[in-house]
């Protein structure tokens, strides 16, 4: 009784936390829908991969059926038509029976294909089918590999040196598959995806029922066989031109842009980056998540996510003194998320999604995590004033930069605070307060400019009044005036000018 009042007690009390903080993803949320026990992912509708793809075959098939029944049912009111048109009986019959034949033909040979594309004997013929067209050496295969490939392909063929006549077999195997992907460049990135699931599943079952190898032997196996064939295929298919991803990439970067003011208080995020070990296990942990785009095989881009992932656990630890639990884990990873802003997250995430071993994601550590960072993209991709605990008003001012969160003063920084801390909000501070500046020197040009254009506009008009009322007559031009003795004619019978004399006294 004790027990069951105490469980009652601490589920309440976390009931009431996560109802505060608005960020809680129940454990059973992680998992698939259907029930299997499977890690489930958004990229399949909340399914596991096993889920997702009888899902979507079944899904296939109805869409089959019902495109053959409208053929049908179109086919029928055309004979219909058709037959009603005739003039005699017996052309009604005759046409009416070599209609239905033809009929019956189509339908049958409509049978026989779907039955064959959806089942195994099929894929072995097309399989067959596809070794006469890859009889031509590719050249996408045969290029000259870069280093990063010839040192992959070097570690495979040792790696199944070891398997002896299974690793035989599993190079031919992915020999075939990597021909067949260079002749399907054509094909969406959904049924390419569908191709290499097919390839892991048939490999990983014939290593167990053919060469009957342990579990953990065929994991391992499985392992470099993703390495290998991924390294080759990641130029075409990762983020390939025929999808959205980077359309995505771009919307979920200008997303975590717009959230740099959320801080981990409003995440409720039982971190303390005060403390120094602390702080290198963030740093740490935003290393992980930004080096996940380096790599090109999607185990290694999961091992990136698993190492952040620890390094978030171990920050918590040390901050709480105490495990971190789940509920401490998943508001964590969406701070190193919007700290970080990875690039091309969801193109990573779907490359992960389309071509990792499908085992691999349904279950282990390594699923759980990659799980929790599908949700905390979906989650900041839907973060809202409620979910930080902000005010309406408050989170539309934060998102549009009118305002930021406000900062901590200098002069309550603990004396143990880091100084590259401290310096770091003094540069917000002063960033903050230039943009103000800005915005106030353009509103100021901006009215000034408006004035001079006012007073441009003003003078113009009263020099135009002014010429309107007096306006301007130009008058001939005088004539010059004669000098004083132009016109004298006498002027020679005029006394000489006076000149002074000088006299003797």
């Amino acid at each position: 009784f004790w027990l069951l009042t105490l469980f009652s007690l601490n589920r309440r009390k976390m009931n009431l936390k996560s109802e505060r903080r608005g960020i809680h993803v129940d454990q059973s949320e992680l998992l698939c829908k259907k029930g299997c026990g499977y890690y489930g992912n958004p990229a399949w509708q909340g399914f596991c991969s096993k889920c997702w793809r009888e899902e979507y075959h079944k899904a296939r098939q109805k869409q089959i059926q019902e495109d053959w029944e409208l053929a049908e049912r179109l086919q029928r009111e055309e004979e219909e038509a058709y037959a009603s048109s005739q003039s005699t009986q017996g052309a009604q019959s005759l046409t009416f029976s070599k209609f239905e034949e033809k009929k019956t033909n189509e339908k049958t040979r409509k049978v026989t294909t779907v039955k064959k594309f959806f089942t195994a004997s099929s894929r072995a013929g097309a399989k067959k089918a596809e070794i006469q067209e890859s009889k031509s050496p590719s050249p996408s295969i045969n290029r000259q590999a870069s280093i990063e490939t010839d040192r992959v392909y070097k570690e495979f063929i040792e790696f199944l040196k070891t398997y002896h006549k299974s690793g035989q077999d599993i190079y031919k195997q992915c020999k075939l598959f990597l021909d067949t992907m260079n002749h399907k460049r054509d094909l969406s990135i959904e049924e390419q995806s569908e191709c290499a699931q097919d390839f892991y599943q048939n490999v990983a079952e014939k290593l167990q029922t053919r060469w009957k190898m342990p579990p953990e032997k065929v994991e391992k196996a499985m392992d470099q066989i993703e390495k290998y064939i991924m390294t080759r295929q990641y130029k075409y298919v990762f983020c390939p031109e025929t999808t959205d991803d980077e359309k995505k990439d771009l919307a979920v970067q200008k997303r975590i842009r717009a959230l740099h003011w959320v801080t981990p208080q409003m995440l409720c995020v039982p971190v303390n980056e005060e403390i120094p070990e602390v702080s290198d296990m963030v740093v740490k942990a935003i290393t992980d998540i930004i080096e996940m785009d380096s790599k090109r095989v999607p185990r290694d881009k999961l091992a990136c996510i698993t190492k952040c992932s620890k390094h978030i656990f171990n920050a918590i630890k040390i901050t709480k003194n105490e495990p971190a639990s789940a509920d401490d884990f998943l508001p964590t990873l969406i701070y190193i998320v919007l700290k970080g802003n990875p690039p091309r997250l969801q193109s990573n995430i779907q490359y992960i999604t389309r071509f990792c071993n499908p085992s691999r994601l349904m279950t282990g550590e390594d699923g759980y995590y990659f799980t929790n960072l599908c949700c905390a993209v979906a989650f900041i991709e839907k973060l809202d004033a409620q979910s930080l605990n902000l005010s309406q008003e408050d989170f539309d001012r934060f998102m549009t930069g009118q305002t930021s969160p406000k900062k901590q003063e200098s002069d309550s920084w603990s004396p143990d605070v880091c100084l590259g801390v401290k310096q770091m909000y003094k540069n917000l501070d002063l960033l903050s307060q230039l943009n103000e500046r800005q915005e106030r020197i353009v509103s100021e040009a901006k009215k000034l400019e408006k004035d001079l254009i006012d007073w441009t506009d003003g003078v113009a008009k009263e020099v135009q009044d002014i010429v309107e009322k007096y306006p301007l007559e130009i008058k001939p031009k005088n004539q010059a005036l004669a000098a004083i003795d132009s016109e004298n004619v006498e002027n020679d019978k005029l006394p000489p000018p006076l000149q002074p004399q000088v006299y003797a006294g």
